[in-house]
């Protein structure tokens, strides 16, 4: 029996622009061309994010980064035929050093998860989604913003739904499910990288697998796996949106479109919260809805 009688709806909760085009990407243009309304929440503007591609690290860009990381997150909405909104909080950039040094004053991260979360309760009770992705506990790496990026996630999925909660900022919606992406895990770079090999090619993660120990209990979280192989195409086009961000002669493009549809054909995520039934393992955001 289908749970859901009205148009499906998934929103993606991220810490910075380009997190939408490296984790979920493809899962996203799948369900865009299902008819999936499909939006973007948008913590930061990512004004303190490093230039990760050499060629555009030149002081003109970085003086008009958070512009520029803006039309970056325009190309790539329009590549990935999405909604997009921003939150509107202040990147909090990657502490670094032993001690860590403060946070800056008023960044996404240094603020408090129930005022931070204000704004994303209010987009859940606009947009209405029945399913909501974020990170995991981790953030998926520790990156202040993307642990924050959890914590209001996870608060504004129970708040949503609750009249007593942030009354001002409308009607009551819960969310249905709640997902975390698992997408730069072990077992998926370990068959990149054989896939690789197999080949006869330079695997571009050889030296980070000599390091990486098998963690079990991590993949055994993965409860979804998302058939989206035909979509990595448009995923890597939206990814080139984020120039500053993404190097295309970088580790990502050494490993060729067809290895990666071949060897991990799928988009992973946990099922962290579900007020329906459903079983796992699943291959669908929607199991259970429709």
């Amino acid at each position: 029996m289908c749970l859901v009688t009205e148009d499906l709806r998934l929103l993606h909760v991220h810490a910075h622009p380009d997190d939408e085009s490296s984790k979920g990407a493809a899962s996203t243009a799948r369900y865009v061309a299902e008819g999936v309304d499909v939006m973007v929440a948008t913590c930061t503007g990512g004004e303190r994010g490093s230039i990760l591609n050499p060629k555009m690290d030149r002081p003109d860009v970085l003086a008009n980064i958070t512009e520029i990381r803006r039309r970056e997150m325009d190309a790539a909405r329009e590549i990935l035929g999405i909604r997009q909104e921003w939150l509107g909080w202040i990147d909090s950039g990657f502490p670094e050093g032993d001690p860590l040094p403060p946070l800056p004053d008023g960044c996404f991260a240094s603020l408090k998860v129930e005022a931070a979360a204000a704004p994303l309760v209010k987009l859940i009770r606009e947009f209405r989604p029945q399913v909501v992705t974020t990170y995991d506990e981790n953030g998926g790496y520790p990156h202040p913003d993307h642990v924050m990026c959890h914590q209001i996630t996870v608060a504004a999925f129970e708040a949503a739904g609750d009249a007593d909660a942030y009354p001002e900022l409308g009607e009551p919606w819960q969310p249905l499910k709640l997902y975390y992406h698992h997408t730069f895990h072990r077992e998926r770079m370990k068959a990149l990288h054989d896939a690789m090999v197999a080949r006869g090619l330079e695997s571009p993660y050889a030296d980070r697998l000599k390091d990486w120990k098998p963690d079990p209990e991590n993949e055994r979280r993965i409860t979804t796996r998302v058939e989206c192989a035909e979509y990595f195409g448009v995923r890597d086009r939206a990814l080139l949106a984020h120039a500053t961000q993404i190097d295309p002669d970088g580790a990502w493009f050494a490993v060729p479109l067809d290895v990666h549809q071949q060897a991990w054909p799928t988009e992973d995520y946990e099922l962290a919260r579900s007020v329906v039934e459903t079983a796992v393992p699943e291959d669908d955001l929607f199991a259970g809805l429709r």
